[in-house]
C-alpha cells in the first residue's frame, strides 16, 4: 500500500524487543474482563505488544509536556498541560473497545499517578428518533449519523480543563442512546476517545476530531477477516440475547437462525463494509501507530509514523 511508505513496518518479533520488561501490570482474569465478545487476546500479546505500545506513548506524552513547559517560558507565564488525549480507530468489530480498554488499564497501571478516562464516540452518535426523523436510520454509523458539532465541543472542553462534562451513554444492547443518562469526565491527564470516526475529516466543521488528539492508532485488518469477526459475534449475541426481551437482538434469537444471519451478512455488505471503504479506511494513513491484525485477532505487523 502506498500510503505505508510514511511508516516504519516493524515485524512483532522485532516490536516485543523494544521495551523488555519483567513486570506485567494485570492478571489474567483481569484481561477476560477487558476482552470483548469475539475478541481474542492473550498476556503473550499484552508482553510482546501493548507494554511497548504504552511505553512509546509515554515518550509522546513527556515530548508534549516538554512542549508546553516551552510555550510557558516563551511567555513568561504558567501553561497548565492539557490532558493527552489518544484516539482509537478502526472497522466495527475490529477490536478497537478491546485496544482502548487494555490501554486505560495499561497506562493506568504503568504510570499510576495519571488519572486515565475512557469513552466512546457512539455516546455522539444521534438518537435512533433523531435518525429516522433525518431519513438516516439505515446511515448509522456513517458520519453524518454523528453529533459531530457535539464531540468538537465535548473534546475542546476536555482539552480546556473544564471539570464535570457529561458525555451521553448509548447501549448496544438496545441500540439507541439511553435518555438522561451520562457518564463524568473529570479533568483526566489522559483521554482516550474511541470509534470508527475518530480520524474521519469533518462534514463541514473548519475544525477536524483529530486536531485534538496527541497521538492516534488505528486498528487494521483484511475485510474478509472483520466479516468473519463480525458474524460470528452476532450469532454469538444470538445465543445470549433470547433471554432478555428487552435486548435488541432478541427478535432476532428467538426467530430463525438462518434468516438472522441472512440478515447480518447484509448488514455487513451494506452499510459496514461500504462504511469501512468509503470512510474509515481513507483514515488509516492519518494514525501515528497502525496494528496490524491476522487471523484469530493476532497482532503480527505494527507500524509506525514516520512523519
Amino acid at each position: 500500500m502506498e500510503e505505508k511508505m510514511n511508516y516504519y513496518k516493524i515485524s512483532r518479533q522485532e516490536w516485543q524487543g523494544f521495551y523488555n520488561s519483567n513486570n506485567m501490570p494485570l492478571t489474567q482474569e483481569e484481561l477476560d474482563g477487558i476482552k470483548s465478545l469475539n475478541d481474542r487476546l492473550s498476556m503473550q500479546d499484552v508482553e510482546d505488544v501493548y507494554i511497548p505500545l504504552c511505553h512509546l506513548i509515554h515518550l509522546y506524552m513527556k515530548e508534549a509536556e516538554s512542549l508546553n513547559l516551552s510555550k510557558g517560558l516563551f511567555l513568561h507565564r504558567y501553561v497548565k498541560t492539557p490532558p493527552f488525549i489518544i484516539g482509537i480507530a478502526g472497522s466495527v468489530a475490529v477490536g478497537k473497545s478491546t485496544t482502548a480498554r487494555l490501554v486505560q488499564t495499561l497506562l493506568s497501571r504503568l504510570f499510576p499517578r495519571r488519572n486515565v478516562q475512557l469513552i466512546t464516540t457512539d455516546g455522539f452518535l444521534y438518537p435512533n428518533q433523531v435518525l429516522a426523523q433525518k431519513g438516516i436510520m439505515d446511515r448509522k454509523g456513517f458520519p453524518e449519523s454523528y453529533d459531530m458539532e457535539r464531540l468538537i465541543q465535548f473534546l475542546n472542553e476536555v482539552k480546556s480543563g473544564k471539570n464535570s462534562i457529561q458525555v451521553p451513554v448509548y447501549s448496544h444492547n438496545v441500540y439507541d442512546i439511553i435518555p438522561n443518562e451520562f457518564e463524568l469526565i473529570e479533568q483526566p491527564d489522559i483521554l482516550i476517545v474511541e470509534g470508527i470516526n475518530t480520524l474521519q475529516l469533518p462534514q463541514n466543521q473548519q475544525i477536524y476530531v483529530s486536531d485534538f488528539f496527541d497521538f492516534s492508532l488505528f486498528v487494521d485488518a483484511k475485510p474478509e477477516l472483520i466479516e468473519q469477526w463480525y458474524l460470528e459475534r452476532f450469532e454469538q449475541l444470538l445465543d445470549t440475547a433470547f433471554l432478555d426481551p428487552t435486548n435488541y437482538y432478541y427478535q432476532f434469537a428467538i426467530g430463525d437462525r438462518k434468516k438472522a444471519v441472512k440478515m447480518a451478512e447484509s448488514v455487513w455488505q451494506n452499510v459496514n463494509l461500504k462504511n469501512l471503504e468509503e470512510y474509515i479506511l481513507p483514515t488509516r494513513s492519518r494514525a501515528d501507530i497502525i496494528l496490524h491484525k491476522t487471523n484469530h485477532h493476532l497482532i503480527d505487523e505494527i507500524y509506525l509514523r514516520k512523519y
